[in-house]
């Protein structure tokens, strides 16, 4: 373990209503998808044993309530008469409805998969085209979410405004349907959505697929940065999408959430400490905390990571504002240390110290860094440290932050003696400690 750092629906018909205003995800949505552990081997019995398994694991008390089929529950074909989707009646032999209204028994939410276009990405009947009958048929069946992915676009794609059509024509389809239904955008980050997609949708896709490493390069995700990446690709490290989501977290709000991908938390890649790492800064950054393990089968340490109601509090809060990156620095081990700060409520702030490298570094974090964009506004406030991560060796202090010219940000004791932080030493992952003001 690694020590401590100090320091409601108005769905007006024929209009298209922005997504921050169908009463939906006013904080990021959470619940569980098929994908990342299941890929297309899903039927009926796997998404109800994954919903079982939220209630049994009490896991609906933190506030995941969604549970998401993704690709591959498709019939072969669309209903030949009415062009309707249909499931496989194999897989679902009580058809998605029959699913769903299980789902809502346990007092659930229950979403649903599709493409922007001509197939999905598993090479299933996507909804190019078949926008409104689609989003119909959801409502029929009782969708409450809709994830809607991007593979096989037919080339309408490559502006801003070209994708924001496509994904328009779903949106304005689910609001004519006078059922709320969340829409979470999966295109990858392409043409900018964090841009566009606000108005349209409650959620976009920042990158390509995540892939259960911490840091491992892989070619199939070639970019180095979202901004202008013209090829999002898949398989990206859990580090490099904090990286891609650095620069466009200023463009979430309430409703409109830039989502991070499902989470690996629980799948085996990652040891314990890069998993709390991964979950913690999801969190933070107000993406969507979807999970994407075997609900049934999860170990302690995971049900502890994903059950630290302090951290969920972070991605649940009111201000609705994510974490901004304030600093990234090389470190010569290889990797680089990185510092985060976010406002809560109440005058709260939550930090984060970020180690990809592969040795336990000591860094010296300055106050003046830590609230570059409060340092004014705190002169002189009363702050309570409180660590949110390493719980279990370590006491909250109360301390007075005094800022000055020649001194930006020293701490002063209780009798008022200055008090000199400690190097920390900083363990490959994470550890985030939130001020309060008292």
């Amino acid at each position: 373990m690694f020590k401590p750092f100090d320091l409601k629906l108005a769905a007006l018909l024929g209009t298209l209503v922005r997504a921050m205003d169908n009463g939906l995800a006013l904080t990021p949505q959470m619940g569980w998808n098929t994908w990342n552990h299941f890929g297309c081997n899903i039927d009926a019995d796997v998404v109800l044993s994954a919903a079982n398994a939220l209630v049994d694991q009490n896991l609906t008390s933190f506030g995941y309530n969604y549970v998401l089929m993704d690709d591959c529950w498709h019939a072969a074909s669309r209903d030949p008469d009415t062009g309707a989707p249909r499931a496989d009646p194999v897989k679902f032999p009580n058809g998605i409805k029959g699913v769903v209204d299980q789902v809502h028994a346990l007092g659930l939410k229950a979403g649903i998969y599709s493409d922007a276009g001509m197939y999905t990405c598993g090479g299933n009947f996507g909804s190019l085209g078949f926008e409104e009958i689609d989003a119909q048929t959801y409502a029929e069946w009782g969708i409450d979410y809709l994830k809607y992915d991007n593979c096989f676009n037919e080339g309408r794609s490559g502006t801003p405004k070209i994708s924001f059509d496509r994904y328009a024509n779903m949106s304005r389809a689910l609001n004519a349907t006078g059922r709320p239904i969340l829409y979470s955008l999966c295109n990858w980050g392409e043409d900018g959505p964090w841009n566009f997609a606000p108005t349209i949708a409650n959620s976009w896709r920042i990158s390509g697929d995540i892939m259960d490493s911490f840091d491992r390069f892989d070619e199939r995700c070639p970019c180095t940065q979202v901004i202008d990446c013209t090829y999002a690709g898949f398989h990206c490290a859990m580090t490099r999408i904090i990286d891609f989501a650095a620069p466009v977290l200023q463009k979430a709000r309430k409703g409109a959430w830039n989502d991070l991908d499902i989470m690996e938390v629980g799948q085996g890649g990652m040891n314990n400490d890069e998993y709390i790492t991964h979950f913690s800064f999801w969190a933070m950054l107000k993406s969507p905390l979807i999970l994407g393990m075997d609900l049934t089968s999860m170990t302690n340490e995971t049900v502890s990571i994903i059950t630290n109601d302090a951290i969920i509090a972070l991605n649940q809060d009111d201000a609705g504002s994510p974490a901004n990156r304030i600093w990234k620095r090389t470190v010569a081990d290889g990797g680089d240390l990185q510092l985060w700060q976010g406002s809560l409520v109440n005058n709260t702030f939550v930090i984060a110290l970020l180690n990809t490298s592969p040795k336990n570094q000591t860094v010296d974090v300055d106050f003046y860094d830590a609230f570059f964009d409060q340092a004014r506004p705190l002169l002189f406030l009363s702050l309570a440290i409180i660590d949110y991560l390493c719980l279990d060796t370590y006491e909250s202090h109360s301390y007075r932050a005094r800022y000055t010219s020649s001194k930006p940000g020293n701490w002063l004791d209780s009798e008022g003696a200055n008090w000199d932080a400690p190097d920390e030493g900083v363990a490959r992952g994470t550890c985030s400690v939130v001020y309060e003001k008292r």
